[in-house]
């Protein structure tokens, strides 16, 4: 039994079509070749979240700049106005580079998916972390938050599929502790790369003498 539903899955994964009139009637494509298009479509909202860094990277050095030329000419509500600015900008930039390692590692596990156990155990947590991703960048990106919508819709499709073929459905409970897993690895990989990134203000002294180390806080 388990051979015959393991030969079935590879006809789905590599064919697509089923046989007779309904395959003609409803014709599907290759399971891999859906993967692969999901992959195509993730890795390009890395590139366009990247890009969006690159932007708000020269952003923040501009800014930094003025807060120093501000802070040495004793211009302390000057720095701290801007101090502001760049602080909900690194805001802004620590989500989008949490969002853009979470979808690395989904295209990571997506790669994986080639045997019948682990499709339905792969496709699910993804699912679930492109969509935490999709609606935090609602309001930042919604051009990417669009696409990556239509990319959960593939995947849907892809677990419904699988899963009619393998039988297999996904334990929302494992999915959803899988799913927390990714996204809190991208945010400790996220906060290494922001302190290399966006560099920290250096610690200056007001006119006054006092400290201003926590413009941030």
């Amino acid at each position: 039994m388990v051979k015959l539903m393991s030969s079935k899955f590879v006809k789905r994964w590599e064919e697509g079509n089923l046989r007779g009139i309904k395959g003609i009637l409803n014709p599907r494509e290759p399971l891999r070749a859906k993967v692969e298009l999901a992959v195509k479509r993730i890795e390009e909202q890395i590139q366009y979240i990247e890009d969006a860094l690159s932007r708000l990277g020269e952003r923040d050095r501009h800014l930094f700049t003025k807060i120093v030329e501000a802070y040495s000419k004793h211009q302390m509500q000057r720095a701290k106005v801007l101090a502001n600015e760049l602080a909900e900008l690194r805001k802004m930039a620590n989500f989008m580079m949490n969002a853009e390692l979470a979808l690395e590692r989904v295209v990571l596990r997506l790669r994986t998916v080639s045997q019948l156990g682990n499709v339905v155990s792969t496709l699910a947590p993804a699912m679930q972390v492109l969509q935490s991703v999709r609606l935090g960048l609602s309001g930042l990106l919604p051009n990417a938050e669009r696409e990556l919508g239509q990319v959960s819709t593939i995947l849907n499709e892809l677990i419904v599929e699988a899963g009619e073929v393998t039988g297999i459905a996904p334990e929302v409970g494992v999915a959803s502790d899988d799913a927390q897993k990714i996204l809190e690895e991208a945010a400790l990989v996220a906060e290494q790369r922001m302190r290399e990134r966006f560099p920290e203000l250096p610690t200056l002294k007001s006119t006054e003498g006092t400290e201003e180390s926590e413009i941030f806080k």
